[in-house]
């Protein structure tokens, strides 16, 4: 799973073409390539709270947001390259309206199967797919604070203010466009980079970095990355982790 900063590399020629063209060759046609492709204009406005809508409003925006295409519905703050890759020849998307992820390559479908609305990057979700998969987290100019993987472990415990809300989106079933609400826990990334510096220091066999350009490319195991952030959401948020949980369909 790639993860990029394109404007940390410095001049990149061929600008996002070039870029997501050199990773698609670094990974090469045997290996499976995945990117974020999450849509957050489709959360729902009450969610959101946008400093620029009245809340009188909301209701009017629920009605007229575009339902989800995994085809069509362009991503938000991915980047250019991710945006660029949901369109690229034989890219597969799952199924989540807001925090879809798009794959390309032999394992793609697998990837992208299950993606359970109340479940973004939980059991029944792609994090899991790639932890079984024994995937790698490539972070291209980015830090931890970037890395959806860590989630995944995010969901396995809990913490004092861990916080469930209601969620909505537009998607369209049985041919119709509906209004589709469900239940999940609210993302918290804010300590994401310092778990993530934790692990470099804890495990450094198991990081691999260099040098692109400007920016540094750090490549870490998706399984044991998990496992270590797991106990360290729990320890460094008062927390505890949770029973295990078995992969959905």
């Amino acid at each position: 799973m790639v993860h990029t900063a394109m404007s940390r590399l410095g001049h990149v020629v061929g600008a996002e073409d070039g870029l997501l063209r050199g990773i698609l060759d670094a990974v090469g046609p045997d290996g499976t390539t995945v990117m974020p492709a999450q849509s957050w204009q489709l959360c729902d406005p009450a969610f959101l709270r946008l400093p620029d809508i009245d809340p009188e409003w909301y209701p009017l925006l629920r009605d007229h947001l575009p339902p989800y295409d995994p085809a069509r519905t362009p991503t938000r703050t991915m980047g250019a390259v991710a945006e660029l890759f949901r369109t690229w020849p034989g890219v597969l998307r799952s199924g989540h309206p807001q925090r879809s992820v798009a794959a390309l390559g032999p394992h793609a479908s697998r990837v992208t199967a299950v993606h359970d609305l109340d479940d973004a990057a939980g059991e029944r979700s792609p994090m899991r797919a790639l932890e079984d998969l024994d995937a790698l987290v490539c972070l291209l100019g980015t830090g931890f604070d970037s890395c959806t993987a860590l989630h995944l472990a995010e969901n396995r415990t809990d913490w004092p203010g861990r916080t469930v809300v209601d969620q909505g989106a537009p998607m369209t079933v049985d041919g119709e466009r509906r209004w589709v609400t469900w239940r999940e826990v609210v993302p918290a990334d804010e300590d994401f980079g310092a778990c993530g510096a934790g692990f470099r220091a804890a495990h450094p066999a198991l990081v691999a970095s260099a040098r692109l350009g400007a920016a540094e490319v750090v490549v870490v195991p998706v399984r044991e990355l998990v496992a270590y952030a797991t106990n360290w959401f729990a320890e460094h948020r008062g927390g505890s982790v949770l029973a295990a949980q078995p992969r959905g369909r």
